[in-house]
């Protein structure tokens, strides 16, 4: 009896664990079909791979969290502060630049790239005669680095930075002798 009973409960976990990774599968589909966004949602995976690039989990160099966990572009949100900067900080003429760029970047297949081919993929923009892949490089590579030295995590737990250092002590009493 008690046999029946486990394979019951053993076959119920299977088929949630399932239905949880099924649901999964849809919500993508459905955030696929239904983004919304100045860039596409094929735009926005391939800044978030060009800014996993410039800055991987895991570097030699890595910044660890005070659970001691590396992080990266991607951990921080990095990624989603360039899309939020491009749509809303800058002119046409470059957003029209940096979508023509992605697209070019999208027809490489540079999301299926080993993160080698990744950088030398990159480092051909930035060595590149056409000024707007210069451009491009030069834009991904200044934004990728100031979004991440400006997180919580690299600012406040790396380096030590106070919003307000010092303390104030509204409430001190003064000796007698000197009032």
């Amino acid at each position: 009896m008690e046999r029946r009973k486990s394979l019951k409960i053993i076959g119920g976990s299977v088929a949630g664990i399932a239905g949880l990774v099924f649901a999964d599968w849809k919500w993508q589909i459905v955030d696929r079909f239904t983004h919304a966004g100045f860039f596409s949602f094929d735009e926005e995976q391939l800044i978030s791979a060009i800014a996993d690039t410039f800055i991987p989990v895991g570097l030699p160099a890595k910044i660890p969290t005070p659970d001691a966990q590396p992080i990266g572009a991607l951990s921080t949100g990095t990624d989603q502060f360039l899309i939020k900067l491009f749509e809303k900080c800058y002119e046409k003429e470059d957003q029209d630049m940096i979508k023509a760029q992605l697209k070019v970047l999208k027809k490489s297949g540079f999301e299926d790239f080993s993160q080698e081919e990744k950088e030398k993929t990159l480092m051909a923009l930035k060595d590149s005669e056409n000024e707007d892949e210069k451009k491009f490089y030069d834009l991904m590579r200044s934004n990728t680095i100031m979004g991440f030295t400006t997180v919580k995590e690299v600012m406040a737990d790396y380096r030590g930075y106070q919003v307000a250092p010092g303390f104030y002590n509204g409430c001190v009493e003064v000796p007698a002798d000197r009032a």
